[in-house]
């Protein structure tokens, strides 16, 4: 049971937090320096599956460690974890096409970082809190 609550929690707080980042992203952020290339609204399916995935990922490498470490070491690792993650994906994006300004996988390496880190911190409390 603890384990679901640790996924629920992770999925939901995250959600939370990367809806708020999409739509304030989206308009300032990515459309300024991308254009056209972005697509006129966010697609809900990717993103879905994405979190699905993601809060997993939360769960096994932040979470997990935090229940023994504590609170500190669920922000530690959820911080790691979302800045290696968040750095795949917009290094990769520099790394591969024309436009892909700097300035955003700096802020968007920040972002993940911070994000999961208070989905993984607000997991592990949740988890502590039922038990």
């Amino acid at each position: 049971m603890k384990w679901i609550a640790a996924y629920a929690g992770a999925l939901v707080s995250f959600g939370a937090l990367e809806v708020l980042w999409i739509r304030w992203a989206g308009p300032n952020l990515y459309r300024p320096a991308l254009g056209e290339l972005m697509a006129d609204n966010a697609r809900g399916a990717p993103a879905i599956a994405f979190f699905l995935i993601y809060a997993v990922g939360m769960v096994w490498f932040a979470v997990r460690p935090g229940l023994s470490g504590g609170l500190s070491q669920a922000a530690i690792n959820g911080a790691l974890l979302g800045a290696v993650c968040y750095a795949t994906y917009d290094l990769t994006n520099q790394t591969t096409l024309k436009v892909w300004p700097t300035y955003i996988t700096v802020t968007v390496i920040a972002w993940g970082a911070f994000a999961t880190s208070v989905a993984a911190t607000a997991a592990t409390f949740l988890v502590q809190k039922l038990g």
